[in-house]
Parts: structure tokens; sequence; C-alpha cells
């Protein structure tokens, strides 16, 4: 894949040198569009281009006047933790007729702009397509009517179209996430706990209707993500008698559980294609049951809010690509959206997404409700499927001759208790007999065990910290002790949940095999750390948890300074990992920072990660911004610390240890049966001792064997890390000059039934 080199850069700004673009939000509002907006903006203007801000969507590019304004870099400053959109949306029937697109045409040609960005839904986004290719025609008859001259429409010929997909739905064939689904999805988590600390204290049953009239998106990862007793989507209409099994499944979940929750999208269906209401639940459930039962209709209230980090940084990482799409694009590139597959950006060919997402619709209109979830992608069908796992599971009645030990190691992580749910929920159902030790590596040592049941676990998923206890100590302190108690206790696997000293630690049992066959069993490591630093995954539990944790910290920080003199705060995260500077990176930032405050910039944010470098201290840090900012602007130090590992797990922190759990055990299931050999486990192979990874969107088990060659044990960090690729467009919004050597432009993504079904999905 093609990196762009400075020359590239300099290329892509002599392109965009004296074009002009435009960038509008349409249809309904999603939270990271501000964000998406200022990207384009931004990238747009650093590329040389002159950017236009189409205030009211559609309905103001047919309107025109001042509703197309020029903007300059400071047009989008402190917006990116705004929700809505400050440019608004509104939905136009204007331009769904041809002298409505042909007063649009007019607006446009006559400020030369030529290239377009569109964000918005596929309605939205069919919409862009049929402007684009009635371009030419639409200008020709502009031309004929005497309204523009015959050289302007030759010297604006060709009208360029890219989109970014901003719907909470996460309803888009193509993507893994649109803009607005993360924030979505806190928002209905925050309602969740605050209903379930309600329902706990007077035995009650909720009935949660959220957003999803097509698609049950948002309702099937709530569920997932807060445990729920069931789930209505539209996707997957109940059997006929599902309410004797619904109340029969209530009933069962009671023991040992003073709550029902039941979570149902607004377009839920049964199989005949009538609707299922929260308000028929309701009336069912006190009818049959006899519970206390109430309503919540959330409503737009999951529009509404501060976007995520997730969509802040995904609208930043799409809105970038949309401009470079924009301008490398030819008369004969066909219109493309920007979308995400695992981490990284892709350009999707716009009609092929629009017409497979009608496709879904109409698998759903013909009762063809399997395809439906498949044409979904892998993702969504992979959640329904963990979902049924969970929901429908009950204790073995059979027991194996498997038992199954979870330890968590290292600092306490949002995201470990949801994993040890499933985990233990997954293997009591399989029959196995399943131990918690308390306080990592030295309580398995000490013997800190205590017997897990399916009611133990019961409302973990949405619990912070560990609920096991943790610490840092590594086996080979107390390797004897260890492999005492799990010869005491029978044990036939291991399963660790934990950041660096997780994979560590397992990697000294699997070296120490040769000297102990206690330790010849199978083994996994479940990634969990804020610090994300874990060999073999992308990410680890709590790292998204933690990011928002010191996001809202930053908004606030920000927000403090309003109406204050220029400041400057340097603000200190955790973090194990470093990436090192120099004083000359100190330099031009302090140099940066004064001339920026110098014109209409109020205030400067700088994080430094508490690692980062042994003398160039957060004291030191602040004392030189103090120095060389005097006259200019004055500096204020903050600590966020152990603000990040606490508090609830983000959707996705919850959603993640969910099935992370699930997949660890499911795994260790298949390694014991595989080894199991004259009344014992035994397996010595490297592949029995393993990091459960997500790499891009796949989920690999890794020995940890081969992962300590690509493993820098000192700095405790894998030896590439792909989040740093993403410094430079981190430089680029914030104005620096930089070279664009690290940036990977967006490969082709085609979408089809194919491309579909093989989408692994997670």
């Amino acid at each position: 894949m093609k990196r762009l080199t400075s020359v590239d850069l300099e290329q892509l700004k002599m392109s965009g040198a004296g074009r002009a673009m435009a960038v509008l939000t349409s249809g309904g509002d999603a939270q990271g569009m501000n964000a998406a907006v200022r990207a384009v903006t931004r990238m747009g203007i650093y590329v040389g281009a002159k950017v236009y801000l189409i205030h009211e969507g559609y309905e103001g590019l047919v309107d025109g006047g001042d509703n197309i304004k020029l903007a300059h870099w400071h047009s989008v400053t402190n917006i990116i933790q705004l929700g809505g959109t400050v440019i608004g949306s509104a939905r136009c029937k204007a331009f769904t007729t041809r002298e409505g697109r042909l007063a649009a045409a007019f607006n446009l040609v006559k400020r030369g702009i030529t290239n377009l960005c569109v964000c918005g839904g596929d309605g939205s986004l069919t919409g862009a397509n049929i402007f684009r290719s009635e371009w030419s025609g639409l200008l020709q008859e502009l031309v004929e009517k005497g309204r523009i001259a015959d050289t302007m429409a030759k010297q604006y010929s060709h009208l360029n179209i890219v989109g970014l997909v901003g719907s909470i739905d996460n309803d888009f064939c193509g993507t893994d996430m649109t803009i607005g689904a993360d924030s979505a999805l806190h928002r209905i988590m925050e309602i969740v706990d605050a209903i379930m600390t309600t329902a706990q204290s007077h035995q009650r049953t909720f009935v949660l209707e959220v957003m999803g009239r097509h698609c049950g998106y948002l309702a099937l990862v709530s569920a997932l993500a807060s445990g729920a007793d069931w789930l209505f989507i539209p996707e997957v209409p109940p059997q006929e008698g599902w309410e004797d099994r619904m109340c029969a499944r209530l009933e069962a979940s009671r023991t040992g559980s003073r709550l029902n929750i039941i979570i149902v999208a607004e377009g839920a269906i049964d199989s005949n294609g009538k609707p299922i209401s929260s308000t028929y639940i309701k009336d069912l459930v006190v009818k049959r049951l006899g519970y206390d039962t109430r309503v919540t209709v959330l409503g737009h209230v999951q529009r509404g809010g501060t976007p995520s980090a997730f969509d802040r940084i995904l609208s930043s990482k799409l809105g970038v690509e949309a401009v470079v799409a924009l301008m490398e694009a030819s008369p004969d590139t066909p219109a493309c959206v920007i979308g995400l597959s695992g981490n990284h950006a892709v350009r999707l060919p716009l009609m092929e997404c629009v017409e497979m997402t009608k496709l879904v619709q109409k698998s759903m209109n013909e009762k063809r409700f399997t395809e439906a979830v498949k044409l979904r992608g892998g993702s969504f069908e992979n959640n329904w499927n963990i979902y049924k796992l969970l929901a429908f599971q009950k204790p073995a009645q059979a027991k194996t001759n498997y038992s199954l030990a979870i330890v968590n190691v290292g600092a306490p992580s949002p995201g470990m208790n949801a994993a040890v749910r499933s985990a233990v929920r997954l293997a009591i159902a399989q029959g196995h007999k399943v131990y918690a030790f308390h306080n990592g590596f030295q309580g398995l040592a000490d013997g800190e065990v205590f017997d897990m049941e399916w009611h133990t676990v019961a409302g973990w998923t949405g619990q912070g910290g560990s609920r096991l206890g943790t610490k840092r100590t590594l086996p080979s302190t107390c390797m004897a002790k260890i492999v005492s108690t799990l010869n005491k206790y029978s044990i036939t696997s291991l399963l660790v949940i934990g950041g660096f000293e997780g994979y560590h630690g397992v990697l000294e049992l699997f070296e120490a095999r040769r000297h102990y066959e206690e330790l010849c069993i199978p083994m996994c490591v479940i990634p969990a750390t804020i610090s994300n630093n874990v060999p073999g995954t992308d990410f680890s539990l709590g790292a998204d948890t933690a990011v928002n944790a010191a996001m809202e910290g930053c908004d606030k920080i920000k927000q403090s300074a309003s109406g204050t003199k220029r400041r400057v705060f340097v603000v200190e995260t955790m973090e194990d990992t470093a990436d090192p500077f120099t004083i000359h990176d100190l330099k031009t930032n302090v140099e940066h920072l004064a001339e920026k405050m110098k014109k209409d910039i109020q205030r400067g944010l700088v994080l430094r990660n508490e690692y980062c470098h042994e003398h160039y201290t957060t004291d030191f840090i602040h004392k030189l911004y103090s120095a060389e900012g005097k006259g200019v602007f004055d500096c204020r130090v903050n600590v966020l610390g152990h603000l990040q590992q606490g508090g609830a797990p983000s959707p996705f922190d919850r959603n993640f240890g969910t099935k992370m759990g699930v997949k660890a055990v499911q795994w260790l299931s298949e390694r014991m049966t595989e080894n199991y050999r004259q009344e014992r486990v035994f397996a010595n192979s490297p592949n029995t001792a393993c990091v459960l990874g997500l790499n891009r969107k796949v989920v690999a088990f890794t020995p940890v064997a081969e992962l300590k060659e690509i493993t820098d044990f000192e700095h405790r960090v894998p030896k590439d890390q792909w989040w740093l690729s993403m410094r430079p467009l981190l430089k680029m919004l914030a104005k620096y000059q930089t070279s664009f050597s690290e940036y990977v432009p967006g490969s082709l993504k085609h979408v089809t039934h194919r491309s579909l079904s093989v989408d692994a999905g997670f």
C-alpha cells in the first residue's frame, strides 16, 4: 500500500491550490459530525483549497446566499467536542427535484466549487450521486438559460463527490462503524446503568425502547453490553410462541437477581411482520408474571450529548481521507464514500454501498431474515450469535472432566468484569468447573480461591475495576507455589485477563513447562490494560474507557478557560508506553503555541504521557512554557491520574470484554479436548499458550512464544504500534507543517454479497 511522501504532499497541495470544495451535513444529525466538518475544513485548507461551509444541508445548497460561506482555519475552532452539527442539517424536498438541483448547481459553479463532501445517511449520499451524474446537463441548462457563461461551464465541467456516513444506527453496508453510532451507545448505556440501580431497588422489570426503525444495531449491542434478558430487533423476529419463552426466561433469571431488562428496537416485528411495541411487552409481563414493569422510551436523547472519543477520532480520520480522495479524483473516478475497515480508512464505491444497504431492507420485507443478518456484515452477525449464546445458556446438568482457573493480572482495567462474566457463564454452561483466584498470580500461588457459580457474576458487565482483584506479581517469583495450587485443584486450563504482566506471566509459565508438567495445560491471555501495550492485539480491554475519561477531563479543562485570558494547559495522562521527544520538539511546540496565541486563539492544550521522558517532566514542561509564554499566555497543570482507570466501562469495552470472554473459553475448551489423554490434559505445544488479540477486525490466537520476538521488554511495548501512525493527522489538524510520509491513504474496497459474507467482523 502506498504512503504519501513529502513529495506526494506537495503534489497534493499543488492539485488543491486554486480549487474550491464545500462540505455539508444532511439528514438527521449525529454526534461526531462537527469533528468531520472540522477535519474536512482544515485538511482542505492545508492542501491549499478554498473551503466553503454549506449551512442547513441541501436546503442551504439550493437557497444559496449566506448559507454558503467561505471558511478559514478558525471557523471550526473548538467544535470537535460539540454534539449535533454547527452548520445545521435539514431534509430538503426541493433538492429531490431537477429544479432544486439546478439552483444548487448554479450556487456551486458561481463560486467555482467542484468538490463536494456530504456527511449524511444513504438517502443524502444517493442524492449527492444523482447530483453528480446530472452535473454536466445542469451546467448546460444554465448556459442555455443565460445564467452562466459557456466558458464557466467548460472550466467547471466535472463535480467530484465524496461521502461520509453520519448515522447513529450503523446501518450502512461496507463500513464497520458510522459516525455517531458509538456516541449513541454511550447515551443508551448511561441510561441503562441508571435504570438498573432503581430496578434492583424495587425488583422491577424495565422495557427499554431504543432507536432503530429499520436496523437493530443499537438494541443488539446494548443488550450484549448490559446482559439484557431479552431482545427484539427487526432483523430477527421472534418465532411463534415467543411470549411463553420470554416469560420463562424472565422467571429463570430472577433467581439470584432482583431485576429484568428487556431491550426493544423501535422497529421490532414478529415473524408475521406485525410490530411489537414496548407497551405490549410490558402488559404481557404484568399479566403473565405479575412483575412491577415499567417502560422507558429513550427517543432523541440517543442523538444528543457530546461525541465519544471514538467518534471524534473516526470523524477526523475519515474527514482527512475524504479530502485526499477529492484531490486525487479525476472525471473517471466514481463517487465514493469513506468507511472504516478494522482501524483503517477505506474508499468504498458509493452506489455499491447504497445498493447493498437497500438489499437488507428488501430481504427483511421478503422475510429472508437470515440473509438480512448476513448482509448487515460480520460484526452484526457475530454480535447476534454471541448474544444468543449467552442469553439462552444455562448451567449444564452433566459435568466434564475439565476445570478453568481465572485470574486478573496487572492494574485494574474497565471491561475485565465483563470478560470474567461471559467466560464463567459459558464455561459453566459447557459443564466445566470454574475457579477464580484473587489478586493475580500471587493469589494463585497463595490459593486465594473461590468457586464461581452462575449467579456469582450477575450484573458484572457494567462494573468498572476488577472484582477479582489484581496484582502485578510475575509467576517467576512464586512458580513452585503456583504449580502446587494448580495440582491441588486439578486445574486443566488457565485464563489470564490482564495487561503486559499478564502476557509476560503466561510467557514465563510456558517457558517453565520443561520443569513442571502441571503447567502443560492450555493458557489464554485476554489483553486488558488502559495502556494498550500488549503484543498481539490492536486493542486491549479498558483502553477505550480510559481515552474517553481523558477526553472528558480535557473537555472540562478547556471549558474552564472560557472567558479567561490566553492560557495553555499541560495535562498529564497515565500510560506505560512512551513516545520519545526531544528539546527541539518542545522548542517547536512552544513557538507554535506562542504564534497562535498572538492572533485569535485563546487557549492551548498539551498532553504529556507520565513516562514519556525521564528528565522532561510535567513540572519541567510547565515551567518551560510559563517562562517562554510570558507576555503572551500563562500556563496551568492538570494530572488526570487514576481517573482514567475508574468508572463504568464504555460500551465498546463491555461489548469487547463479553465477546473476548466467550472466544477464550471456546478456544480453551477445544484445546482441552484435543489434548485430553489417559484421563488428563497434557498440552505442551506453543499454540496452547496464546494471547487472544483483535488485529484489524480479525480475532487471532497468537502463541506467546512467537510474540516474544516482537516485544520490547525494557519499555513494555510491542516493537510496532499501529496507533503511532495517527500522529501526522494530529499535527496537521493542529496546523503544524509536517511530513505525511507516515500517512497511508485509504485503499479501494468493493462492497458485494461476497465481500460481506467473508467479512470477519468483530
